[in-house]
């Protein structure tokens, strides 16, 4: 009897431990090594629009183009077998002033992975970016926000910033938003806050929506009196 309680405790421990991995694992804002941002702090009214994966042949210089329009400045956080993939894309992206943020080079989970493995995607994309003339800071954005064990240790070993949001309406842990345009652009708008990370999927077929919500956001925001920031202009502006 006494060994069977033993054991039920064990596995109310193990189950325990194996949802505080997971929760920390995906958490936007924990990390175990090094710095996570999915905010700054800050008064002003400034806001950082991130697109996540790409660059592609078929949706790239749309984006561009609305971008310019409105003159906001994008982070867009590349994949770097992509980039490599469609160089035009990804140089395009540079010459006209977004900032480019690394999101591994084939966007695989990176929970539990080799350090060979971890450095090997990242160093990659890093060389990719390097290579369509980007030469400011490069920031990374774990895939899937997964980040257990070696990734956020190898990030701090190398002095670099794991980039998160606190404001992501079409990803998936934000179930409660329904993956349409006006939903889209009304939780960003209803949630917005002086420092916040924006962050959509706009650059393949399924980002639809995204892609149709972002002029409704730029125009929304702009109207609450919000400017766009890269990731890095915005980071200057943190007053921890």
């Amino acid at each position: 009897m006494q060994s069977k309680k033993f054991f039920l405790l064990g596995v109310v421990l193990c189950c325990l431990f194996a949802m505080a991995l997971y929760q920390l694992a995906n958490s936007r804002q924990w990390q175990l090594f090094g710095n996570i941002v999915s905010q700054v702090k800050t008064e002003e009214k400034v806001v950082a629009l991130t697109l996540d994966d790409g660059p592609s042949m078929r949706y790239t210089e749309a984006i561009l183009q609305l971008l310019d329009v409105y003159h906001v400045k994008a982070t867009f956080f590349v994949v770097g077998q992509d980039s490599q993939r469609f160089m035009q894309q990804t140089k395009k992206i540079v010459q006209q002033g977004h900032e480019l943020g690394n999101h591994s080079y084939t966007h695989p989970s990176m929970l539990f992975k080799s350090l060979s493995t971890i450095r090997q995607e990242i160093e990659q994309t890093d060389k990719v970016i390097r290579q369509a003339g980007y030469q400011g800071d490069i920031h990374f954005r774990a895939p899937y926000t997964q980040k257990l064990l070696v990734l956020p240790w190898y990030l701090n070993q190398t002095n670099r910033l794991n980039i998160s949001w606190n404001l992501g309406p079409d990803s998936h842990s934000t179930r409660a938003v329904k993956k349409e345009a006006e939903s889209i652009a009304q939780y960003v708008l209803d949630n917005v806050q002086p420092g916040s990370i924006i962050l959509l999927h706009v650059m393949y077929e399924n980002g639809e929506a995204s892609r149709e919500a972002l002029p409704l956001i730029i125009r929304g925001l702009q109207q609450q009196g919000y400017a766009f920031l890269t990731i890095s202009e915005l980071l200057k502006r943190d007053q921890r």
